[in-house]
């Protein structure tokens, strides 16, 4: 199975860059392929909600920019997975712009079945606090018809030596290995 993840944080040794690491060892176990993107390295612009893409057979106005990598991979994923620390009660700038930047191939990613995961963690302890990530998640695997492959919301995890020293590790590790 191919797997592609996609990281948002801007951070290169944070909290979900670890949990990231941890979730693709498990799949790479299991004999999954693993791509692992990370989005914020990359020089993606917004959708502008133009439609250029509609009338140019998927072509987006920027077509010149880092997307195209990950549409290439997004398109023969078998699961995808969405990598973010909380910001502000969502997903990082970086990954919704690039989650916006599906639309350029929308129909496609409607109609190719998939299963989506999703792990963010956050310094926040109240469980409401992910409430509005989970709800895009949720949201997204409706839209597109894709399955929901899993989720870890790991809670209270404000460095990464709080991921590294708690049970985040080991389930991010399962959550990997249990791709099916």
């Amino acid at each position: 199975m191919k797997i592609l993840v996609l990281t948002g944080s801007p951070h290169k040794n944070g909290t979900t860059s670890f949990l990231a690491d941890e979730f693709c060892e498990g799949a790479e176990q299991s004999g999954h392929e693993v791509i692992r993107i990370d989005t914020a390295k990359l020089k993606i612009n917004p959708c502008l909600g133009c439609n250029h893409c509609r009338r140019n057979e998927g072509k987006c106005i920027h077509e010149y920019d880092d997307m195209i990598e990950i549409i290439l991979h997004l398109l023969t994923a078998d699961a995808v997975v969405l990598v973010s620390p909380l910001y502000y009660f969502g997903l990082t700038a970086q990954l919704k712009t690039v989650i916006d930047r599906f639309y350029s191939v929308n129909s496609l990613l409607r109609e190719s079945p998939k299963k989506l995961y999703l792990i963010s963690a956050g310094a926040d302890k109240d469980e409401w606090a992910m409430d509005g990530v989970r709800a895009h998640y949720e949201t997204l695997c409706k839209y597109l018809n894709w399955k929901e492959g899993g989720t870890l919301l790991a809670y209270g995890l404000a460095t990464r030596e709080d991921a590294e020293n708690s049970e985040y590790k080991v389930w991010a590790n399962r959550l990997g290995m249990g791709v099916s």
